[in-house]
Order: C-alpha cells, then structure tokens, then sequence
C-alpha cells in the first residue's frame, strides 16, 4: 500500500453539520476502499483563497494523510468532483526517502597538494633615481 496525502476545500457557504457529514464521507470512502487513515487535519480551517473559485473567496481547508493501494486516488478524486460543495481537492503520493545509500568515503589529500605553493615573481630591484643635474649658470 501506498501513502498518500490529499487536500480538499469545502465551500464555507455549507452549515457545520452538513461539513462534518462530508468529511466523515471522504474518510469512510477511503476506509470502503481498503485505505487506511492515519490522519484527518481540520486545524487549518477557514482561509482566504488565492482566487476566486465560482465568485467565492473563502474555502474550509482539510488535509487527510492516509495509506491505500493505487487505484483508490482516482476513485477519491472521481467522488470529489461530483461532490458540488468540493471547491478544489488535490491527492499526492507521498514519497519516502530511502538512506540505503551509503556516503562517499572522503579522501585527506597531502599537505602539499592541498595548499599548492604560490611562486612569486622575481622582484626587480628599483634603479637609484638619477639625480637631477644642477642647472650651470652660464655667465
């Protein structure tokens, strides 16, 4: 079975019961399709939208974080855009990480070939500035 993390938004026009009733809906047609829910997030509740979505600009936010075997997303998403009060719903699987992968030994490179020896250009020793010859007056 697969993880996977689903968001929905609920249309803030519907009543507290009638939005409790739809989202125990979601969760038990996750649970009839062999899904397992491991988290139903309703703390996020009622936001501004970035858009207006059918001239509303409110939505009721809901993330359910569940497990469920792979032909369950299109059936969840088939039943959410029926549903009218369903503004806007996005299910995503969730991909765990794997740290099987064993990190690269790293190498001390020697002294000298870490720090390579800068070479300095030779310096040419200045020439002593000639001194002006005094003017002879010419009487």
């Amino acid at each position: 079975m697969n993880r996977y993390e689903m968001i929905y938004i609920i249309d803030t026009g519907l009543e507290e019961a009638a939005r409790q009733e739809l989202v125990e809906k979601v969760s038990s047609l996750i649970t009839a399709n062999g899904g397992e829910i491991e988290k139903v997030d309703e703390t996020w509740g009622k936001r501004r939208l970035a858009y207006a979505i059918d001239y509303k600009t409110e939505g009721w936010y809901v993330l359910v974080t569940f497990k469920a075997p792979a032909e369950l997303p299109r059936e969840l998403e088939r039943n959410l855009q029926i549903n009218e009060n369903v503004l806007r719903y996005l299910v995503v699987k969730l991909v765990e990480k794997r740290s099987s992968v064993k990190p690269r030994p790293v190498q001390a490179a020697p002294a000298e070939e870490a720090a390579p020896a800068v070479e300095q250009a030779p310096v040419e020793e200045a020439a002593p500035a000639e001194e002006a010859a005094p003017a002879e007056d010419a009487e």
